[in-house]
């Protein structure tokens, strides 16, 4: 899937606006051609010497904060024990173990433990990549080419060489049969070369997606030389062989999944290892629900929770393993940005095509009410797809550049949006806030529905307002139940239909539901998956994460000019811009976000103090004493 934001700029005119601006005007058909033609290889002619030196690492804008000589990541811990086992946990089952396909479900412990990728995300930074399974890459400052240096010692777990030729028949396998955001992304590379067994080059021709090279760089890659393309995109249980540090060990299918560090894995020394994957077991138990998942970690089935549910936080934790310090209880702050989570407007359905009408539900839920009765007051309100940043328009007048970016598509945005004074409708707290709903039912009259006998009908066809919201667990039941009564006190009448996992995700992938509530998460650097999200292309294409059935042109040329930005300031831009878009669609009602993560862990467990920027993920925790 997510910050200490950047010092916020004074807005300045961008150097460079004109040409982003004419990019903004071709974006539209940019993303929605997600794959594109083939061109010519470049070549490296024009080029200086300084531009082709082998770089270490690259960072999405800037350079790289760590030189080439760092030791280990800065919280990594080189000194710390290797040993002991860790158990994790994740709700629902599995029925296959690689997740970049489309078929079954698989988690994704081969991509985290297993597989490998050229290079390696640094957690303390917002985007930047160094050497992995490529020692060096060269790559010029237009981004029109990436050549890996791989390093000649890497090898599978099998002991088979791993090669130029495994990187690309990996990049063939995703581009051909991964996941639609393999598809999408790696269609835009124009060519590829093995130069020989310890080299390869990817063309990138005009793309113009600066991102696209550190996509490639973090592309896992697979031991092809035991996979079957004609078979790749089929589940299987049988457990996929990888470079990285550790091997699946068992596989109970639906139950359990275990890794085991290797002992004979190539790359324990290099820099971006050093200091991490210290347990040497790690193993996944899976629970059918969240009741019974809580219940194994209270009795020690598994070591390490991230909580999600504020009544449990609140009132759940008060069990003898905490009172006598067997686990740690602890609020970690959040460092990266505030994704948005809301109740989302499946737009695609008539019903919530007009944006008046999205607007005026908005205005019937009453967060205030919500967080101090449902959430112990634990949470604050969602707005921005970048809360919590220098990327939110939040609050935040559109910068000139901002504005000249945003011209074509002026209707699209809302004017208090765009002067940065919108802020989502507020309530008394009462949960029946009078003016809320006369400000519901005036823009529900605007968009033709008029309330008659208790029930809100279309005035022209006398059809009354009814849709059913998909919910997956009880915490988004519990929310939606109090949403609907809302509702009902106006005439509309919102079921509620939960269903399974499987069921869920089927029917998500179909886009087949009315309103879902979804979290989309956020980081110091959007990019590509920005296009899943939110394009016009995304929003026709089954299984993609556009869930809102966004088909706006502004849209589109934003996510072209943000990743086609060249310095800080004009990203920042380009995004506040998407921004406001987004929140102008109306394409949710906010609900809440969390200035902190929730954990609860086993007393012998050690996380790095602070944590990284990027959060605390298993790899760099350890066993005190081993």
């Amino acid at each position: 899937m997510p910050t200490r934001p950047h010092p916020l700029r004074q807005p300045t005119i961008l150097p460079a606006l004109a040409s982003g601006l004419r990019r903004a005007a071709l974006a539209a058909g940019l993303v929605a051609t997600l794959i594109a033609a083939p061109v010519a290889a470049q070549d490296t002619s024009g080029y200086s010497a300084e531009e082709l030196a082998p770089r270490h690492g690259i960072a999405m804008h800037g350079e790289p904060e760590l030189g080439p000589d760092f030791s280990h990541f800065p919280y990594a811990a080189p000194d710390a024990p290797t040993g002991g086992r860790v158990a994790m946990a994740l709700q629902g089952t599995f029925d296959g173990l690689n997740p970049t396909i489309v078929l079954g479900v698989a988690p994704d412990l081969a991509q985290k433990f297993v597989w490998e990728s050229l290079m390696q995300r640094s957690l303390d930074e917002p985007f930047t990549l160094y050497g992995l399974v490529a020692r060096s890459v060269v790559m010029p400052e237009d981004r029109s080419f990436a050549e890996f240096a791989l390093d000649p010692r890497a090898t599978f777990s099998d002991g088979a060489p791993l090669t130029a030729q495994d990187v690309k028949t990996s990049f063939e396998l995703l581009r051909e049969k991964g996941k639609p955001y393999f598809r999408g992304n790696f269609g835009k590379v124009a060519a590829v070369e093995v130069i020989d067994d310890h080299t390869i080059r990817f063309d990138f021709g005009d793309s113009g997606d600066r991102e696209l090279p550190l996509l490639i760089a973090m592309m896992p890659i697979f031991a092809t030389h035991t996979i079957d393309p004609e078979t790749f995109d089929q589940t299987s249980l049988t457990p996929p062989i990888g470079s990285g540090p550790y091997a699946f060990a068992q596989v109970v299918p639906g139950e359990r999944v275990v890794l085991r560090r290797r002992d004979d894995y190539w790359g324990a020394d290099l820099p971006v290892n050093r200091g991490l994957n210290k347990p040497d077991e790690i193993r996944y138990e899976f629970f059918r629900d969240a009741n019974t998942m809580f219940e194994g970690f209270k009795t020690g089935v598994y070591d390490l929770r991230v909580e999600g549910d504020a009544t449990r936080w609140a009132t759940g934790y008060d069990f003898p393993a905490v009172r006598d310090g067997r686990i740690v209880k602890e609020e970690v702050p959040q460092r990266t940005p505030q994704g948005m989570n809301g109740f989302v407007f499946n737009t695609r359905k008539d019903i919530f095509a007009d944006r008046r009408v999205r607007q005026a539900l908005g205005h019937l839920y009453d967060f205030e009410w919500v967080n101090r009765n449902l959430l112990f007051g634990l949470f604050q309100r969602a707005g921005s797809y970048f809360d919590g940043s220098d990327l939110s328009a939040r609050g935040r007048p559109a910068s000139e550049a901002e504005q000249a970016l945003l011209a074509p598509f002026a209707d699209a945005v809302l004017p208090e949006v765009m002067d940065g004074t919108w802020q989502p409708p507020t309530g008394d707290g009462s949960g029946r806030d009078r003016a809320q709903i006369r400000e519901a039912m005036r823009l529900l009259a605007e968009a033709g529905w008029r309330l008659q006998d208790g029930v809100m009908r279309n005035a022209e066809t006398g059809a009354p307002m009814t849709f059913e919201f998909l919910a997956v667990n009880r915490q988004q039941e519990r929310l939606a139940l109090n949403f609907a009564d809302a509702l009902g006190r106006v005439g509309i009448a919102m079921s509620i239909r939960l269903v399974d996992d499987a069921q869920y995700w089927r029917r998500l992938a179909d886009f087949d539901y009315d309103m879902i509530q979804w979290t989309w998460p956020a980081s110091l650097s959007p990019g590509n998956e920005q296009v899943n999200r939110w394009t016009s292309a995304a929003a026709e294409r089954s299984g993609s994460l556009n869930f809102a059935g966004a088909r706006e042109p502004g849209i589109d040329a934003m996510i072209a000019a943000m990743l086609a930005a060249t310095e800080r300031d004009d990203f920042v831009d380009a995004v506040r811009a998407l921004d406001r878009l987004l929140i102008s669609g109306i394409y949710v009602v906010p609900l809440h976000i969390q200035a902190n993560t929730w954990l609860a862990y086993d007393a012998g467990l050690e996380r790095p103090d602070p944590a990284p920027l990027r959060g605390l993920p298993i790899e760099v925790w350890r066993r005190s004493g081993g």
